[in-house]
């Protein structure tokens, strides 16, 4: 973000994070981007300075070096992209659901859907501002790409919400103890073989 070439804070960091930033990857804590800032100036990739804040009050704003800049760009144009891996809290519950209840089940996706809806309005309205200045082009790209995505996620999670019924019925109509589901003993070592034998063809 320092490549931008402002001259920024960590708390201008921080905002403009959870800003743009967090829709597609992350927003840090104060207290990682404050860590993070003291570690690449300990590397020669940014500079600091205190400066004069809002109210009178000394901040330190940090600016990125030519080392800097050069070290970002080797990132951007050589490192390995690793490919995201989902970790997602709603559908690993879905998984489990034998152990809730189909009413629960429905509120839990019910909520995530006006959730993904909510974030789909406001990282829309923060992509149409950053419309004003060229210099966010790319940063404005990523923000639509994550307008569809809560949108994606949201129609997922009523399909998912539709299926509850029928994985209920099915789960009904199997084999279960008093609490738990009982599948067969070593079906999933078949079924690992199959898949592995469709894998090699």
């Amino acid at each position: 973000m320092l490549a931008y070439e402002e001259e920024v804070s960590g708390y201008d960091l921080k905002k403009w994070a959870d800003w743009s930033v967090r829709h597609y990857y992350w927003s840090p804590s104060f207290s990682q981007i404050y860590s993070e800032l003291k570690r690449i100036e300990q590397h020669g990739y940014a500079t600091s300075r205190m400066a004069d804040g809002d109210g009178g009050r000394n901040r330190r704003v940090y600016k990125i070096t030519d080392d800097g800049r050069r070290a970002v760009r080797i990132w951007a144009l050589y490192a390995p992209v690793d490919p995201p891996m989902l970790k997602h809290p709603v559908v690993l519950r879905a998984a489990f659901g034998h152990l809730s209840t189909p009413d629960k089940l429905k509120e839990m996706l019910r909520e995530h859907a006006d959730r993904m809806a909510d974030l789909e309005h406001r990282v829309a309205t923060d992509a149409e501002a950053a419309g004003v200045e060229p210099a966010w082009a790319y940063a404005r790209i990523a923000m639509r790409w994550a307008e569809r995505y809560y949108a994606s996620e949201r129609a997922l999670a009523l399909e998912l919400l539709d299926e509850i019924d029928a994985a209920d019925a099915a789960f009904t109509a199997g084999t279960k103890t008093d609490t738990f589901p009982q599948p067969r003993p070593g079906h999933w070592r078949e079924v690992e073989k199959q898949v592995a034998e469709q894998e090699s063809d």
